[in-house]
């Protein structure tokens, strides 16, 4: 199934114009195909095209599907990384795995300092798509550690790294439909004082396994660890 994206869509009216150029001029849609369109927000809506425009497309609503929220929040706070096409590749794949909030972190160790939160949004947008998604991820600015401690430091914030201390594998520590809050470093992982701030204010150490990780991979493993639980 093609599925189009327009978080302002309600059914009947005008695609918005990036869809409707992707919709007429790229896959040659025509009056009186059927088309299904997204709002991001847990319906789909199939739909008679009936003025094929580039950039108007004006449709007609056919039935609407209702889709339930998910059963937990997932929320994936991360360092981006300094190569910026494998922090990108893991965006896409924790959408796919059903994440429902990205943060990207700002730590003592990034060698990202800043971030194009529009490009990273198009990549999202895409894998939503692609896999289907009901519900549209929030995307949040790039975040100081600090200040993402002080907003979100809880039991159900589990923050991964690598030195030697007290931490159970993420997957003894998540419980099965909870919300959670996974915290991934940058490519040199947290500094220690970091990881002491998080574990001061109540998060939970974690462990993804006894392989050292680069950042996109600790980040789709620890969605994935999450998502099978779920399933």
């Amino acid at each position: 199934m093609e599925l189009f994206y327009d978080p302002d869509f309600t059914g009947n009216g005008i695609l918005n114009e990036s869809e409707s150029k992707h919709c007429i001029n790229v896959l040659r849609h025509k009056e009186g195909d059927i088309i299904t369109v997204a709002n991001g927000k847990g319906q789909y809506f199939k739909c008679r095209i009936i003025n094929p425009h580039h950039k108007k497309c004006e449709l007609e609503k056919i039935e609407v599907q209702n889709h339930d929220k998910p059963s937990f929040g997932l929320h994936l706070a991360v360092a981006p990384t300094k190569n910026i096409d494998r922090f990108e590749w893991m965006v896409e794949k924790a959408m796919e795995l059903g994440v429902t909030e990205i943060t990207p972190l700002l730590c003592q160790h990034s060698e990202r300092k800043k971030l194009r939160i529009d490009r990273v949004e198009r990549i999202i947008v895409a894998a939503m798509k692609q896999s289907l998604k009901a519900y549209m991820p929030v995307i949040n600015d790039l975040t100081p550690f600090d200040q993402f401690m002080t907003q979100h430091a809880s039991a159900h914030t589990y923050i991964a790294h690598c030195y030697d201390s007290d931490k159970q594998p993420l997957k003894n520590a998540y419980s099965e439909a909870t919300d959670a809050i996974l915290c991934i470093g940058p490519e040199g992982d947290f500094a220690e004082q970091e990881v002491a701030q998080a574990v001061q204010n109540g998060c939970q150490p974690v462990s993804l396994g006894n392989s050292r990780l680069r950042t996109e991979t600790a980040g789709v493993i620890a969605c994935h660890t999450i998502h099978l639980i779920n399933e």
